[in-house]
């Protein structure tokens, strides 16, 4: 079924919207997957805040224009599904990784974060990123780091000096 010109124009329009403001995009190749499948990859992008678009590379290569993902053009061939993540760099790292654990037809062709363009080989990497929760507890936990060591050093003296009035206090219970 050919689309007709206004409907290439909203798919552009939709994918470029998507696109500006997303953080990071992986394109994928779906090929020999199943509907099931396929409808199984979108629930679980729904999940975990990631939009899944399938999109013709051409349509997608004019949507790209004038975005961060233009690096991806010469990565768009075959048949592709594209997923963007808003919130986090690796949420669609993470969804395609995982997906493609269960399923070995998915195939990631290419990612891109901020601009940059990656190779397959990095997914693990880009998945590996922390989530927004899990970057924020660690930078916590390093600013907390000083301020307990502080108190720590501060608490020190008066914890060796009741340890040594009860090492005193064990001394002449032992020899009385």
């Amino acid at each position: 079924m050919a689309l007709k010109l206004e409907e290439k124009q909203a798919i552009v329009a939709e994918v470029a919207d998507i696109a500006k403001d997303a953080i990071s995009a992986v394109a994928a190749n779906y090929r020999g997957l199943t509907a099931s499948e396929m409808n199984e990859l979108r629930t679980k992008a729904r999940e975990s805040s990631v939009h899944l678009q399938v999109v013709k590379n051409t349509l997608a290569k004019r949507a790209f224009a004038d975005t961060s993902f233009d690096c991806m053009n010469d990565a768009l061939v075959g048949p592709l599904v594209l997923a963007f993540s808003k919130e986090e760099p690796g949420a669609a790292a993470r969804l395609m990784k995982d997906f493609a654990k269960q399923h070995n037809l998915l195939d990631v062709k290419a990612l891109s974060v901020d601009g940059k363009l990656l190779g397959a080989n990095e997914l693990d990497a880009v998945a590996a990123l922390p989530t927004r929760d899990g970057a924020l507890s660690m930078l916590l936990s390093v600013m907390q780091a000083p301020i307990s060591k502080f108190v720590r050093t501060l608490a020190e003296p008066h914890t060796q000096l009741v340890r040594a009035v009860d090492a005193v206090r064990l001394a002449k219970e032992q020899a009385a």
